[in-house]
């Protein structure tokens, strides 16, 4: 089973992630102490007394189909300290200038005013809320609120472990972390920031500290991190979290495509094929999650559905912007400013009435487009190999001593210099294998080579159209494309070294031409879109010319071939080696980006000489 090795592989990262700084060895896991007990006792009998003594629900927060709201979640900063690529451009976004958001004060003051009229629970967001300066005075000031039940936080992780035994103190009652990847790699890829192993040490220390469950968002996206469902799961058998996938979701800037989404009941498919045993939890009727437990493990699994089975019909959730607007729907557009009311002196009764105005105007269901309720999601194909990245990068990493960015293969050569490799295979039938120099294919002529005098993505009438591949028949497709990026000796040099400060820059090179390779079609207009089986990308430092060397290959069975595929993944590793080494220097060079060769189809087999 390629995922509990994995598993058993963090679980010793989280024991081990308080490291001595001078030598490097274990130190001993504390026990929680006695005033975490004492923490978490207090706020057992605080909800107890608070469930003996429910006051009647507000009317204001009672919207017209009944639905009481007694959640609220509160945005303490725009800002973040990462950059995820499925949330926010490198570059970050405009930032609401300081004047336009929320005080400390005003935020305590709309909290005091919705826990006065039955809301019970509060999580705070960002943005990345553990970033802002006075985030456990917060926790400290709402704690005192009588009627909230629970204080949450929803975070990153990136400063959990340093400002946790605070909030803890503070009175934070509850921790969702946000994680997408087990792969360091493939997290700095992701996020565009370094930072895996301060998120781990986060999950750890909340562990420590006795928070149970200690919830793990992950967001699924197809071609990125669905074939780390298994890896994920298997941490619930030693630990006690609660693992929540959830389906990749619309927002501004971050455009629907059905081809990113993986279902819940596709998810659901490739859990209970691993573990056919696993049981449903019951839940809350407000939960948004579906709860399942595998039989003898510590933690559980939920799957949040937002998309394909939405749960608007009990949702009771309203959301304060970091600027002050009330939103009583994620999806929706409609906003109202209370900072803008508030700061005009408005008194508690008129802020109620137009929260209770707000509130009353909630649709039934949320405002993404109501076909895809009933959507069933064709199964595309695509990569999904049957030993997952996560589980491969584990294997290539056996024997390191500390599973950090993976150290690439080193080859000695002749010269005494030595020569970094790294190569990705992610198909059903193979294992992650470093690139030796004589493993690059030889180009030779072979076979026909038919070509066509005249274009085959215009018209009769010159405009450009996809060619009708329907009718053609699908055979087995495979094809190999290179780049060369030249370097200059000092960017070569730390490349070689790893000691760029963006990261390994092999590694993320790799990963890109992955990515790229499977969403060739939505680059290039007039492409097919292919169900690839298999990818391969190889990078090869070539010392002579302070070069790199990137070689791709892909294959699929199908009407239509994968050259572009494979050049579009060659090109896009090569376009993230500048990237990556820009900084450096600007005198670098792009060449050969170039067709190796192409097996299947009508017009024969292409091998360049």
């Amino acid at each position: 089973m390629a995922a509990r090795p994995l598993s058993r592989m963090l679980r010793r990262l989280l024991r081990s992630s308080a490291r001595s700084c001078s030598s490097g060895a274990p130190v001993t896991q504390p026990c929680p102490g006695e005033s975490a007990r004492a923490a978490s006792e207090e706020v057992s009998r605080r909800r107890q007394f608070l469930r003996e003594h429910a006051a009647p629900f507000s009317a204001f927060l009672t919207d017209s189909f009944g639905r009481q709201h007694s959640y609220l979640r509160i945005s303490l900063t725009e800002k973040c300290n990462l950059r995820c690529q499925y949330c926010m451009p490198e570059e970050g976004v405009p930032l609401t200038p300081k004047a336009n958001l929320l005080t400390t004060e005003e935020i305590l003051t709309l909290a005091r005013l919705f826990v006065k009229e039955g809301i019970d629970k509060i999580r705070l967001t960002g943005g990345e809320p553990l970033i802002r300066p006075d985030v456990v005075d917060i926790v400290a000031q709402l704690q005192r609120l009588e009627g909230l039940r629970t204080i949450g936080v929803t975070t990153n992780g990136i400063n959990l472990a340093r400002l946790l035994p605070q909030l803890q103190k503070a009175g934070l009652s509850a921790i969702n972390i946000s994680l997408d990847t087990l792969v360091p790699a493939k997290f700095e890829f992701i996020v565009r920031r370094k930072g895996f192993h301060k998120v781990m040490e986060g999950i750890h220390k909340a562990i420590e500290l006795g928070y149970n469950p200690v919830k793990v968002n992950c967001v699924v996206m197809r071609g990125l991190n669905e074939d780390e469902l298994l890896d994920f799961a298997a941490l619930t058998e030693g630990l006690p979290l609660d693992v929540r996938f959830i389906e990749y979701m619309p927002f501004d800037g971050n455009k629907w495509n059905f081809k990113k989404m993986v279902s819940y009941k596709e998810m659901l498919d490739t859990v209970r094929q691993q573990w056919p045993e696993l049981e449903k939890v019951p839940e809350e009727e407000s939960s948004t999650a579906k709860a399942f437990k595998i039989p003898g493990f510590q933690g559980q699994i939920s799957f949040i559905t937002s998309m394909s089975e939405h749960f608007c019909g009990t949702c009771n959730r309203l959301r304060i912007t970091a600027d002050g607007n009330l939103k009583v729907c994620l999806f929706g557009n409609s906003e109202v400013s209370l900072r803008d009311h508030l700061r005009a002196g408005a008194s508690e009764q008129e802020l109620l009435r137009i929260i209770g105005a707000a509130v009353g105007r909630k649709k039934r269901q949320h405002a993404a487009n109501p076909s895809i309720f009933s959507w069933d999601p064709l199964h595309v194909q695509g990569l999904r190999p049957r030993m997952s990245f996560s589980s491969q990068v584990a294997t290539l990493w056996k024997g390191c001593r500390v599973p950090q960015t993976p150290p690439l293969a080193q080859q000695r050569l002749g010269s005494g210099s030595f020569q970094r490799h790294y190569t990705s295979r992610a198909d059903s039938d193979a294992n992650s294998k470093c690139l030796s120099p004589g493993s690059w294919a030889s180009a030779a002529p072979s076979g026909p080579q038919l070509t066509s005098e005249q274009l085959t993505h215009v018209d009769s009438e010159g405009r450009a159209a996809m060619v009708d591949v329907g009718r053609k028949p699908d055979t087995e497709r495979v094809a190999v494309a290179s780049a060369v990026v030249l370097l200059g000796p000092v960017a070569f040099k730390l490349v070689q070294q790893n000691q760029l400060k963006k990261g390994d820059a092999l590694v993320v090179a790799q990963l890109a031409g992955v990515q790229a390779a499977k969403v060739t079609s939505q680059l290039i207009p007039l492409c097919h879109h292919v169900a690839l089986s298999h990818i391969q990308v190889q990078l090869e430092l070539d010392s002579t010319r302070h070069a790199v060397k990137i070689q791709a290959s892909c294959r699929a069975r199908g009407p239509t071939g994968v050259e572009m595929e494979a050049l579009t993944s060659a090109a896009v590793a090569a376009l993230t080696l500048y990237d990556m080494c820009k900084a450096v220097s600007r005198d670098i060079v792009l060449e050969e980006i170039k067709l190796i060769s192409k097996t299947g189809g009508q017009r024969g087999d292409f091998h360049r000489a």
